[in-house]
């Protein structure tokens, strides 16, 4: 017989304070919803439904992309719709025009103006469309083209001994392990400064980036072409001849490399093109390339269908601007074909992020959520043995 420690008592502490705190657990995971409220409740559930939930609301936020690139596409098929509704009456003119029972200085004259009013608002069309402030149809959305004329043709000097990598691209997606490596001047190219490579666009002038002595790979080059192209670019995009052509948005850094390796004053060539798409959606939950798609749309107004210059203010004038005007209509056609087609991708683009989301959350819902009816029978379990606990504890 022992009286100096009630054992009893403290057996019933001990389990009356272990049956509370499953409780108090039972209580919170019933009245979140939650089966994982915090890290220790199931550290490896926690981490991977962590990660479900972030895709989750990245395929939900790309859903919200995909709509948005629908309404835009909508936009600016809508601008191209009318476009081409003008281009048709356009046309009806100048098969009017073309009949011999008109006469130049009077008929002809007066379907002139028409003509000339509906090629203004063709130009006003391509101008105007816009969303959200993003214009749409006057060419700006045009980088698909290969680059010509002034941008075309690029010379790159390296200042000094240059060491080339054969065939090294310098756009960052194929040979990236190859590096230029720049030692000291060795007198030849200008400017003098060491470790300069130097790119001549045409007529424009010289671009002259200054690496300083090292070995650079690939990325290093084009990021620091780039770089000072775009501190010398006009926020004017409607006349790039003066300020470096657009270099920063229109030239995509695809430079090959000749087959020498040494060279301390020579020039290599390079490619100029356009970047993959003057807009891009992203409509998946990664940053992969795929994830992307990209929207490129020509400009629209009336220089650029070919008809600014037609006239039906003379019978030859009028028989002339039919074939114009058919061409003008095809290319319309063409750029809404490939919009409608970009519109039903999106549309299905939507559809198929909406199941991955439902999908996933299923999933994630299996690890986070709570199964009520069965932690409703633990909870009553607990409670009881601790109101138990509680008893014998008074007993003890």
């Amino acid at each position: 017989m022992r009286i100096q420690h009630n054992i009893a008592a403290l057996n019933a502490s001990r389990q009356y304070t272990k049956n509370n705190t499953s409780v108090s657990k039972n209580i919170q995971k019933l009245s979140s919803g939650y089966k994982i409220n915090s890290a220790a409740d199931d550290a490896a559930g926690l981490a991977i439904s962590e990660k479900m939930r972030g895709q989750i609301r990245g395929l939900n936020q790309a859903s919200n992309n995909a709509q948005d690139g629908i309404s835009l596409v909508q936009t600016a098929e809508g601008g191209l719709n009318e476009t081409q509704e003008i281009l048709q009456r356009m046309r009806e003119l100048a098969v009017k025009s073309s009949n011999g029972t008109y006469k130049d200085d009077v008929d002809r004259a007066s379907l002139q103006l028409e003509m000339a009013d509906l090629s203004k608002e063709i130009d006003h069309i391509s101008k105007s469309t816009a969303y959200n402030k993003i214009n749409l149809l006057d060419g700006s959305l045009d980088y698909g083209a290969t680059q010509s004329g002034t941008l075309g043709t690029t010379a790159m000097t390296f200042n000094g001994t240059a060491t080339l990598a054969t065939n090294a691209n310098l756009d960052g997606t194929t040979g990236d392990a190859a590096t230029v490596t720049i030692a000291g001047n060795s007198g030849g190219g200008t400017p003098t400064a060491d470790g300069v490579i130097e790119v001549t666009i045409s007529a424009a002038g010289n671009l002259a980036v200054n690496l300083g002595e090292g070995s650079y790979s690939a990325q290093d080059i084009t990021s620091a072409i780039r770089t000072k192209a775009a501190s010398m670019v006009s926020a004017d995009k409607a006349s790039p001849a003066a300020n470096y052509l657009d270099f920063e948005t229109k030239f995509d850094g695809n430079v090959v490399i000749g087959a020498a390796s040494t060279d301390t004053t020579g020039a290599r060539t390079m490619a100029s093109t356009g970047t993959a798409g003057g807009l891009t959606f992203q409509i998946g939950a990664n940053s992969d390339s795929y994830e992307r798609v990209d929207l490129n749309i020509s400009k629209m107004d009336s220089v650029s269908l070919g008809i600014s210059t037609s006239k039906i203010d003379t019978l030859s004038n009028a028989q002339a601007a039919i074939g114009t005007i058919d061409t003008a209509i095809n290319t319309v056609s063409e750029a809404r074909a490939k919009l409608g087609a970009l519109q039903n991708r999106l549309e299905h683009t939507v559809n198929n992020l909406g199941t991955t989301s439902e999908n996933l959350t299923s999933a994630e819902s299996r690890i986070r959520d709570v199964d009520m009816a069965s932690e409703m029978v633990e909870f009553t379990k607990n409670n009881i043995l601790s109101q138990a606990a509680q008893a014998m504890l008074a007993q003890a």
